[in-house]
């Protein structure tokens, strides 16, 4: 699970992260502002819609903490609202722990030097003209309020089951690498094992031997 300021990097690490993985075994999903559809629903609705499958990797490009941070900082909903998301929020978190699931929140932080050359790096680029939003440049005057509500996700969703792990993100070389390190930790954790066959090994080397050629 990917959070951060925008430009933190969070679909370079999604590219970058995901695409050392057979795409068999991989999903990765983006969540950006709700359709009329997902706020006709609870705000986990669409979270829950995109749980990869049991033995599947999923890679959130944001996530259920977007319920708690654009809508705080604009006002979006009532104070009530959001501050009960919280707890909603580490429930879910439990029940998917709970269910087997390994949960891995990585909160990408940058600096705001570093956005801002980021920031502008997208216009002197024409390759990366796509990226531009000029929202960009209105969200960072509400930086202090961004920063609040990040604190608040900390200390109200940092869970024994579910940590957060803040990465320093004005490297982007150190940030992948530290959300591949920790994907590679959380594997090895798991202890897998390779399936067994479902069919008898030494009657297929002798079927092998068989064939002509």
């Amino acid at each position: 699970m990917l959070q951060g300021m925008d430009t933190a990097g969070k679909g370079g690490i999604a590219r970058h992260v995901g695409g050392t993985m057979d795409p068999q075994g991989l999903t990765v999903r983006g969540f950006g502002k709700p359709t009329d559809e997902e706020l006709a629903n609870d705000f986990l609705w669409r979270i829950r819609k995109a749980l990869p499958p049991s033995g599947q990797i999923g890679i959130f490009d944001r996530s259920h903490y977007e319920d708690v941070l654009p809508v705080r900082v604009h006002n979006l909903v009532p104070e009530a609202q959001w501050r009960s998301r919280y707890a909603a929020i580490n429930a879910f978190e439990r029940e998917l722990t709970a269910s087997g699931t390994t949960v891995i929140k990585c909160a990408l932080v940058v600096s705001k030097a570093e956005q801002k050359r980021r920031i502008a790096r997208r216009l002197d680029r024409p390759d990366k003209h796509w990226k531009y939003d000029p929202g960009d440049i209105a969200e960072r005057a509400h930086w202090d309020r961004y920063l609040a509500a990040y604190q608040d996700i900390f200390d109200l969703t940092d869970t024994d089951a579910a940590p957060w792990y803040l990465i320093p993100a004005d490297r982007k070389w150190f940030s992948r690498l530290a959300v591949a390190r920790l994907l590679v930790d959380g594997l090895t954790a798991m202890d897998l094992r390779w399936p067994a066959a479902d069919f008898d090994i030494a009657t297929e080397r002798r079927r092998i031997a068989a064939l002509e050629g």
